[in-house]
């Protein structure tokens, strides 16, 4: 799903959750009072209802922008949306950005044609100026006037988490994990994988890649013994998409993988500039050199690369697992020997583990309802809906007698329907809309009750992660974009996306050293001290809150 981003489904993904009180009183109930105690804010209504039991009103419509151009399922032909419509009596306008999605949001935004939700990436910068110049409701208050239900279906931990410090909640994330959740449910998978296809690199020998010397020369014997696939040109190394701000695969990923640290003797630690890291960078820096960092890699947007990933093209990339879900599915249809597969991939000199972020608490997406909306009313009550244990089951499962029936008590997928969802994942969503098509409130634990056991073409990349994965949370932090040292931060960002590939494209190592140094320079003249001050201090805050020592 993710989704990743830029900064996704990891940064921009790594964030997550759980909430049904009729399972678990501890995992939620955002708001649910305990002996005579009452938040600010939340006020507990004996009154609530079920999602299923509320009062059944007139069809309304809802304009929903989703902030991402690779969503493309639309609303009331499948099972789910249906089922949702007739539990809530709201229809969805789904809207996404045709091209450049930043452009986009900001033309919604200086237009204030902001549609009624609004579902982006948690690090999005327009949070804040949705949020500053009042465009948005607090949904406390909406939850408050219209919808307690809200309240219990919510988790307390997630509500505090995104209360801002006017003690309002204006989002709602999803796939949101805590920290006790690791230690519940134990295997909890990161989306970062380092994957090569199948069939050409078991024809290579399947050679270490952990060393710039093994990876260096793996790629270059895969290049030399498949020039192309199926008559199309073999890309030797594959990438998440360069944005305005770099590339997942070429930084943060590749720093995970290196398990370059995030602090260093109490301070936040400038992981650009680390030893591992540029040593690796120096090595990616000489396969282009010699040709094999493709045209295609700096170009390509999410669509273009699925279509490439669906034809097999890429020997190896560092990669969102979850990214080529639906692409993995047609490989192993095809050719079960073409798919792609999770290998132990890039390592520092010292051969330590992964540092692989898993999901923590602040999700992958967060959802907003506008003040453009005529309906708030409904549109908190259908954020209940989707959040409640019913509405979870539905998103994921489907609709009983459609897509699964119950069985001893326990819901079983209709085989015709697995078949079809590990199969054709595009016709899945056409005809039933199940497993997470409509993701913008996925509750990836409370999910765990349900979830089938891993199988093929799936399976393998996920349990590869398990012995890396990490709780990171208290790393991830995003600064404002309004105060100065936020916008110091921004600044520094974009100046790494313009430096990035002119890192991997330079000539030499000497013109690579030139290059860095002038990224360095001009990011200090940025402001970059006052940054990692900054992040220092929100690091240490993150970590009380967290309770995390």
């Amino acid at each position: 799903m993710a989704g990743d981003t830029r900064k996704n489904s990891d940064r921009k993904w790594i964030r997550f959750l759980a909430a049904f009180l009729p399972l678990v009183l501890g995992l939620c109930g955002c708001g649910a009072a305990q002996a005579g105690e009452e938040k600010a804010g939340k006020v507990p209504s004996p009154e609530v209802t079920e999602a299923s039991e509320m009062e059944k009103k007139e069809n309304v419509t809802l304009e929903w922008y989703i902030n991402f151009s690779w969503f493309t399922t639309p609303w009331g032909g499948n099972a789910v949306s249906k089922k949702i419509t007739e539990d809530t009596g709201v229809n969805i306008d789904f809207i996404t950005p045709k091209g450049n999605e930043s452009e986009k949001l900001n033309a919604l935004i200086s237009s204030d044609t902001l549609p009624d939700i609004i579902t982006l990436g948690w690090w999005e910068p327009q949070i804040d100026e949705m949020i500053n110049q009042d465009m948005v409701y607090a949904l406390n208050e909406l939850a408050d006037e219209y919808d307690p239900y809200f309240w219990r279906v919510t988790n307390d931990k997630v509500c505090d988490w995104y209360t801002r410090e006017d003690g309002n909640i204006y989002c709602y994330p999803n796939s949101s994990y805590l920290e006790e959740d690791y230690e519940t449910y134990g295997n909890i998978g990161s989306n970062q994988t380092f994957l090569v296809r199948k069939d050409i690199y078991e024809a290579i020998g399947s050679p270490d890649m952990t060393t710039p010397e093994g990876f260096m020369e793996a790629v270059r014997k895969a290049a030399e013994m498949f020039p192309a696939v199926d008559g199309r040109p073999l890309i030797p190394i594959g990438a998440h998409a360069f944005t305005s701000k770099g590339c997942d695969s070429f930084d943060q990923f590749l720093q995970n993988f290196l398990a370059v640290p995030y602090e260093q003797d109490g301070k936040y630690y400038d992981r650009f500039t680390d030893a591992e890291y540029i040593r690796w960078m120096k090595a990616f820096r000489q396969l282009g050199e010699e040709g094999y960092l493709k045209e295609d890699i700096f170009i390509d947007q999410r669509t273009q690369m699925e279509e490439k990933i669906k034809q097999g093209r890429y020997f190896c990339m560092i990669y969102q697992r979850t990214d080529l879900d639906a692409q993995q599915k047609v490989l192993y249809k095809n050719n079960p020997e073409s798919i792609y597969i999770a290998v132990d991939g890039p390592k520092n000199s010292a051969g330590d583990n992964y540092m692989l972020p898993g999901p923590g608490i602040t999700g992958w997406t967060v959802t907003f309802i506008s003040k453009n909306c005529e309906y708030p009313d409904r549109a908190i009550a259908l954020f209940s809906y989707f959040i409640s244990e019913e509405g979870q089951k539905v998103t994921y499962l489907g609709v009983d007698g459609v897509t699964y029936d119950e069985v001893d008590g326990e819901p079983v997928l209709r085989e015709d329907v697995r078949n079809l969802l590990n199969t054709d994942r595009k016709e899945y969503d056409r005809l039933y809309g199940g497993d997470d098509a409509y993701w913008m409130f996925q509750n990836n634990v409370m999910q765990l009750q349900w979830k089938p056991p891993l199988s093929e073409p799936l399976g393998q990349l996920e349990e590869w992660t398990y012995p890396y994965t990490c709780y990171l949370e208290q790393y991830t932090i995003d600064l404002e974009t309004d105060s100065k040292v936020g916008y110091a931060d921004m600044k520094i960002q974009d100046l790494w996306g313009r430096f990035l590939p002119k890192l991997l494209l330079s000539s030499s190592d000497e013109e690579f050293d030139n290059i860095l140094e002038e990224f360095v320079q001009k990011r200090q003249e940025l402001g970059f001290d006052a940054v990692m001050e900054e992040k220092t201090k929100r690091m240490i805050e993150a970590k009380e809150k967290l309770g995390i020592h």
